[in-house]
């Protein structure tokens, strides 16, 4: 398989998409430039396993030489990655893996790694005596990981020392979601119990303090920023008589309007964002197939399918956009008791170029590049 199969045709991406992609500094903390990144030479997945299982794991895909490890992380560390892996993020030269753990057990942890190798840098327990915070999501700003608890309580993290130096109690329970945009983080209040206590807290970043709460619509969970500084919160509603929508916070007023004319919105639905544009997954509302569009954060719309080829993609569980070539790794747990799923790589035109195992339910993806010299 040659090394330049995913590498980007910058141009006609920009025109067929008109997404505008952020460039940033190229530090070791940092993301290098757009314009630094040569081709893509990896895609790790994660895969958060079995609930009670404790079989999460990473797979990889070698694109040079067209080989994958569905238990990657197992093999390089030789140790389990463990209890429901729930969120993994690229920062600079790192990768920061959620390990959510189990309510009860002291299993949560932040686990840090080379995004060349996979090898395990640092773990940072999440845990207090025989139970654990039960972290969900991170997100970065200025040299710091923010990381949601279910205890309601926000851990920062210098990248540099690796060490957690504060702590921010939202008040709230079941915290999942977390973006910035503006210098501000915004927390889905998750409040899985359903009393109607349903918020997305605002932090600012620079005090690290609250400043306020927006009331969305009922059980946020997710949410992703654009370059634009709209930000998108998927609420789930109750799962019964209250639908699923998704709600637009614009982070400048941090007020919200709700997006219901977007149909499809329900408990898979799947939101993956750069610059000012992306893709997400929804359900038809006919077929009650899942479906993979484009999204654009200028107009807060909806567009065409990805995916143009013919391909089915099964039992859809996560989306990830790959800003540098325009396409998207689109995962499939295959069945609910199936051993392993299956991550496909769709170019920006909606063509398959490959596939690979993973381990079971995988989630989200996390791309490794090469970089002009």
């Amino acid at each position: 398989m040659k090394t330049n199969l995913l590498r980007s045709s910058k141009l006609s991406w920009l025109i067929l998409t008109s997404l505008v992609v952020l460039a940033s500094c190229s530090k070791d903390d940092e993301l290098p430039t757009d314009a630094d990144i040569e081709s893509t030479t990896g895609i790790y997945v994660l895969s958060e396993g079995s609930f009670g299982a404790g079989n999460g794991d990473i797979a990889y895909y070698n694109i040079k030489t067209g080989t994958a490890e569905k238990n990657y992380y197992k093999k390089v560390n030789g140790t389990d990655l463990g209890e429901t892996p729930n969120d993994l993020q690229r920062y600079g030269s790192k990768m920061y893996c959620v390990v959510s753990g189990i309510d009860g057990q002291p299993k949560s942890f932040v686990d840090i790694m080379n995004i060349n190798t996979g090898k395990t840098i640092k773990r940072i327990s999440f845990n207090s005596g025989n139970n654990g915070y039960l972290p969900r999501y991170v997100a970065f700003y200025q040299g710091k990981a923010y990381v949601s608890r279910y205890d309601g309580k926000i851990s920062r993290v210098d990248t540099a020392s690796l060490n957690i130096d504060a702590e921010l109690d939202l008040k709230a329970n079941y915290l999942e979601g977390v973006a910035v945009a503006n210098g501000k983080l915004y927390v889905a209040n998750s409040d899985y119990k359903l009393s109607g206590v349903n918020k997305v807290s605002v932090v600012n970043l620079n005090s690290f303090t609250k400043t306020t709460d927006i009331t969305v619509a009922q059980n946020p969970t997710k949410i992703s920023a654009a370059a634009n500084g709209n930000v998108y919160v998927i609420c789930q509603g109750n799962y019964t008589n209250i639908p699923a929508e998704i709600n637009l916070i614009n982070s400048v007023t941090d007020t919200k309007t709700s997006l219901n004319t977007i149909k499809g919105v329900d408990y898979g639905t799947s939101l993956s964002i750069a610059g000012n544009g992306g893709f997400i997954a929804l359900t038809n509302t006919s077929t009650f197939a899942s479906e993979v569009k484009s999204f654009s954060a200028v107009t807060s719309t909806v567009g065409n399918n990805l995916i143009t080829d013919g391909t089915n993609v099964g039992l859809l569980y996560g989306l990830t956009f790959d800003n540098f070539s325009g396409g998207a790794v689109v995962t499939d747990a295959v069945s609910y008791t199936s051993t392993s799923g299956k991550a496909y790589f769709y170019n920006y035109m909606g063509k398959r170029l490959l596939s690979f195992d993973t381990a079971v339910n995988p989630k989200s993806a996390v791309f490794v590049y090469s970089y002009k010299k």
